[in-house]
């Protein structure tokens, strides 16, 4: 009888523990990786952008469990697109200054499309378009991959000149959709796939629009202009488990062919400007399992 009461008290216990997936009961608990995705920091010396991005830094480094690295989605300084060299150079001297002071851990970077120099006048200077922040953020080029702990994690280069040579739209190129085909392809099946890109892959945020009558507007530089062949391509290796964004500086999650696309709002908010619409201003805290299952959250630091 004694034995029969312990047994069913054991049971009980089992009863009323949390559901977990199965899968994650059969492997581990303990994540492979924890990420933060900090996107659109947009610094600069005003707004008390230097003390709030300080704030989000330390933020993160407080988490438990610890933060493994930071992947920046872009839009890092304020503005270049139009500014001159003085202000761009003071732009990124801050964040050098911010970084180096508050920040100790890893930090990837991808280039968002204020990142970029456009300034008709100067285009045959050799830092003109994205070889100034390259250079600032020791990239060689714009897009790149890396793994750790089993992931791997590809980090492109959304952001392009449209068609007349004075804005941007969001696309790989040529160029670049070759590499991350190449990519896909000679990565092992068996190893899962963070995506990281400033402009979204897919988004469902470019639906909240005020005043809609009877269409919706979608522009080039919002979202990806090749998602469907970036889509097809993902289709094609079920490895491809997450896609991290911003730029939009709103929050959401769209989960399509079993990938998941995260559009992780901004650290800057409305441009330092308190919430987007309903977003505040946070970051992506992600924990990255080794079977390729992740569990992610937003964070309002």
């Amino acid at each position: 009888m004694m034995q029969r009461r312990s047994l069913l008290k054991k049971m009980g216990g089992l009863l009323l523990a949390p559901a977990l997936p199965y899968s994650r009961l059969l492997s581990k608990e303990t994540p492979a990786l924890r990420i933060a995705h900090l996107t659109d920091i947009h610094l600069k010396n005003d707004f008390d952008a230097p003390r709030h991005l300080r704030d989000c830094l330390h933020h993160v480094q407080q988490q438990t469990p610890k933060v493994d690295f930071i992947l920046n989605g872009g839009d890092i300084v304020f503005d270049m697109n139009k500014e001159e060299l003085t202000t761009i150079r003071n732009q990124w001297q801050l964040l050098h200054s911010v970084m180096t002071a508050e920040c100790s851990l890893p930090v990837h970077y991808v280039l968002g499309n204020h990142d970029i120099w456009w300034q008709e006048q100067n285009k045959t200077q050799a830092l003109y378009g994205k070889q100034y922040a390259l250079e600032q953020l020791q990239l060689p080029k714009p897009y790149y991959s890396f793994s750790r702990n089993g992931w791997k994690f590809i980090c492109l280069d959304s952001v392009h000149l449209d068609i007349d040579g004075t804005w941007y739209i969001g696309k790989l190129g040529a160029a670049q959709f070759n590499w991350l085909e190449n990519e896909l392809k000679n990565t092992s099946p068996t190893t899962p796939i963070c995506v990281l890109s400033h402009i979204p892959i897919l988004t469902a945020t470019l639906m909240i629009e005020d005043n809609i009558v009877n269409k919706w507007e979608m522009l080039g530089g919002d979202m990806h202009t090749d998602t469907a062949a970036i889509i097809k391509l993902f289709y094609q290796h079920p490895n491809v488990k997450l896609c991290l964004s911003g730029h939009i500086h709103l929050r959401d999650k769209v989960v399509y062919n079993n990938v998941t696309y995260l559009c992780n709002g901004a650290v800057s908010g409305s441009w330092w400007k308190g919430n987007n619409r309903e977003t505040a201003p946070g970051y992506g805290l992600i924990d990255l399992y080794a079977d390729g299952t992740f569990d992610e959250k937003y964070v309002n630091y």
